[in-house]
């Protein structure tokens, strides 16, 4: 069999939707035709993509790498078919906020001046590595290290952590605080994106509870209710912050890398200009502090 892109497609609609039955409802073919393309894909791989053992579907680990894979593929196909593309082809940014924090717009404007004909167009993708793995971003701006082969990275600078607390907690009154006044309250951490594990504190002192979140708003709202508290990257209280919660230094935690990563190979010709104008900015704005 050869593989063809009929095939990752009905395997990205069994990823997201969990179910062979909503796969195939969503993508208006039957049950034993999506389950037959499925097994031809695995058949042709020689690797079991989906545990269906249980009633709702999961990948495998190879279901979760390929995923990805197909991911891109599917999404390369897309944007060379597509006619819009035969007169401009933009130059795709993701990040899962608050991407250069505040020298996003000035990377916008001076990038609009000197690129008029390629457009950069800013994504924000709520996933751990915004949308790049995916095919969704061409370049993509995080926050946590990244060591998939196949991809280039390159750290821009690293930001300090804040505490995040309510504002009526007695932590509130401090000018600074540590993992250890954290330890004691249920930590509101977002799993989809965020940049805070129960790893940042040492084995023995870690918190006990952990609130999981899906997205800043629902992390901030937890923190403001006193549910929970939070560690977040110092670019949040200047670009995203909520008047139910205070921000305090967080003395002794690591610092966050800020890096861009982007495909090794066949990527967007205009990559090495935006890492060269991100770094040329940055630089003026460290000499101008």
């Amino acid at each position: 069999m050869t593989a063809e892109l009929r095939h990752l497609r009905c395997f990205l609609a069994i990823a997201d939707e969990g179910t062979i039955t909503h796969a195939a409802a969503r993508l208006h073919m039957s049950q034993p035709a999506l389950s037959r393309t499925l097994r031809a894909l695995e058949d042709h791989l020689g690797v079991r993509l989906v545990d269906r053992s249980t009633h709702h579907l999961e990948l495998t680990p190879g279901g979760r790498v390929f995923r990805d894979r197909a991911a891109a593929a599917v999404a390369a196909v897309d944007a060379a078919l597509d006619p819009a593309g035969l007169t401009s082809w933009p130059l795709r940014l993701g990040h899962t906020g608050p991407a250069l924090g505040e020298h996003t717009s000035e990377l916008l404007r001076r990038w609009d001046r000197r690129h008029p004909q390629t457009p950069l167009e800013l994504l924000r993708i709520d996933d751990r590595t915004a949308g790049l793995t995916r095919g969704k971003a061409d370049i993509a701006l995080l926050r946590a290290p990244f060591t998939q082969p196949g991809y280039v990275t390159e750290q821009l600078l690293t930001e300090a952590r804040f505490a995040v607390v309510a504002v009526d907690s007695p932590l509130a009154g401090r000018t600074t605080l540590t993992l250890a006044d954290l330890a004691d309250e249920p930590v509101a951490i977002n799993t989809v994106f965020g940049t805070t594990s129960l790893d940042l504190w040492p084995p023995t002192r870690r918190p006990t509870a952990v609130v999981p979140v899906t997205n800043t708003d629902d992390w901030h709202a937890a923190i403001a209710a006193g549910r929970a508290v939070g560690v977040t990257p110092a670019s949040t209280p200047r670009m995203n912050a909520h008047p139910a919660v205070v921000y305090r230094p967080l003395t002794d935690a690591p610092d966050i890398p800020v890096l861009l990563a982007w495909r090794e190979r066949g990527g967007h010709p205009a990559i090495p200009e935006l890492v060269t104008l991100a770094r040329e900015i940055l630089t003026q704005g460290s000499e101008g502090s």
